[in-house]
């Protein structure tokens, strides 16, 4: 009987030290969380600036119609997605776009744009099945948006204003820029800033 009893203790006892463990562990995963903020596109432009309006110019694009770039359509936001046949993350990266492009259909347009041989192009979108999205080919709207590095996005808001913009390596980097333009601000990184300077202050001053 005295055996059985002290079984039973050593079972709470143990019992009660895992549930601490636990809570332990949950919290340890809460403050790794804050810590490490979500990777948001890296937004690298020496021409654009997050709440300026965006620049207007017409293109043609592969099929013939003429996009007016910059300028609202439909009420919806412009996402201006610069890519090339040739870039391997591009290239792993189109069903992502189609896919966010369904998602986001109700607020959101997209827009391909690259430079090069057309022919090059029309090749690229059978073969990707981006048949779906208008896709100009020139440079002067890379030039005009200064695209540096692909793939990378600019999104225009309904009111014709850069809403975020950065390169995009993932489907993460892409969300992130709808995730800038709901939040308004110019990047998540920006805003994981102001949080954790908000954050310090209210710490500093309890």
């Amino acid at each position: 009987m005295d055996w059985l009893v002290v079984s039973n203790i050593v079972l709470w006892i143990g019992f009660i030290a895992m549930v601490l463990v636990n809570l332990a562990l949950a919290r340890q995963i809460g403050v790794l969380y804050e810590r490490v903020a979500p990777a948001g596109a890296l937004m690298m432009n020496q021409k654009l600036v997050v709440g300026s309006p965006a620049p207007v110019l017409s293109a043609t694009a592969l099929d013939g119609t003429v996009e007016e770039l910059g300028k609202v359509v439909d009420n919806k936001s412009l996402l201006l997605f610069f890519l090339s046949p040739d870039c391997p993350v591009c290239n792993e990266l189109t069903p992502a776009l189609r896919s966010a492009a369904r998602a986001e259909a109700d607020w959101l347009r997209v827009v391909l744009a690259s430079d090069g041989q057309e022919q090059d192009h029309r090749a690229y979108v059978e073969r990707k099945g981006l048949q779906q999205f208008p896709y100009v080919v020139s440079e002067l709207v890379g030039k005009t948006y200064g695209v540096s590095k692909l793939p990378y996005a600019v999104l225009i808001d309904e009111q014709g204003m850069i809403a975020s913009m950065g390169i995009i390596n993932s489907r993460e980097h892409l969300d992130s820029l709808f995730e800038a333009k709901e939040r308004k601000v110019a990047s998540i990184q920006d805003y994981m800033s102001k949080r954790g300077a908000v954050q310090y202050v209210e710490a500093d001053k309890a």
